[in-house]
Order: structure tokens, then C-alpha cells, then sequence
């Protein structure tokens, strides 16, 4: 069973880069979702579990870049040119499936690290 917690949130500008972490991945596929204020949760990316594979949603291909480190049990999101349309509370899941853009194919969750970008 995975125990997940995200770090390196906080508040940045627009155009600003942040790097979000997740511990405790294991060998589970991972994914990064978001949930902006009053809306439903959104995803972000996804990784195999040897890295060989990564997926992303339009609106962040090109900008953001999952990663993982599997030696250190940990998956990252390097998030570049940020927009003010970014801001949401991320969070890092992971799947027995290889990787998996819906919500539904996760078991488990981290709490959720908030990301600002102000405009």
C-alpha cells in the first residue's frame, strides 16, 4: 500500500518555475492531478513505473515534465512558465496500471501540495 506526500508548493509569478515532489512511489505508475478552485479535479500527468513512459494534458505539454527517481522512491513535476491558470492544489496518485489518465484507475493519494501563480 502506497503513502504518498507532495512537497514544493507555494507561491510564485507568472513565467515562474516550480518543482513538485512526491515520496513513496515504489514501482506503482504515477500520475500528477490538479483541482482549481471550484472545479473538479483534473489531470496533469502520468509516468510508468521504470519511467519509460510519460502522458500529459494539452494544457501543460511543452511546459511541465514528469520524472522519477526510483531509487529514491520519488516522482516529480518540473513545472516551467507558469500561468495564473495553473493555480490548484496538485496531487500525486499512484496505479497498479501502467499509467492511466482517469482519476478512477488511482488507489491511492497523496494529501495535496497548493500551488499559487499570480498574475
Amino acid at each position: 500500500q502506497a503513502q504518498l506526500v507532495e512537497s514544493g508548493g507555494g507561491l510564485v509569478q507568472a513565467g515562474e518555475s516550480l518543482r513538485l515532489s512526491c515520496a513513496g512511489s515504489g514501482r506503482y505508475g504515477m500520475g500528477w492531478f490538479r483541482q482549481a478552485p471550484g472545479k473538479g479535479r483534473e489531470f496533469v500527468a502520468a509516468i510508468t513505473s521504470y519511467g519509460g513512459n510519460t502522458v500529459y494534458a494539452d494544457s501543460v505539454k511543452g511546459r511541465f515534465t514528469i520524472s522519477r527517481d526510483n531509487r529514491e522512491n520519488r516522482v516529480h513535476l518540473q513545472m516551467n512558465s507558469l500561468k495564473a491558470e495553473d493555480t490548484a492544489v496538485y496531487y500525486c496518485a499512484a496505479t497498479t496500471s501502467m499509467t492511466s489518465r482517469y482519476e478512477k484507475d488511482y488507489s491511492y493519494w497523496g494529501p495535496g501540495t497548493q500551488v499559487t501563480v499570480s498574475s
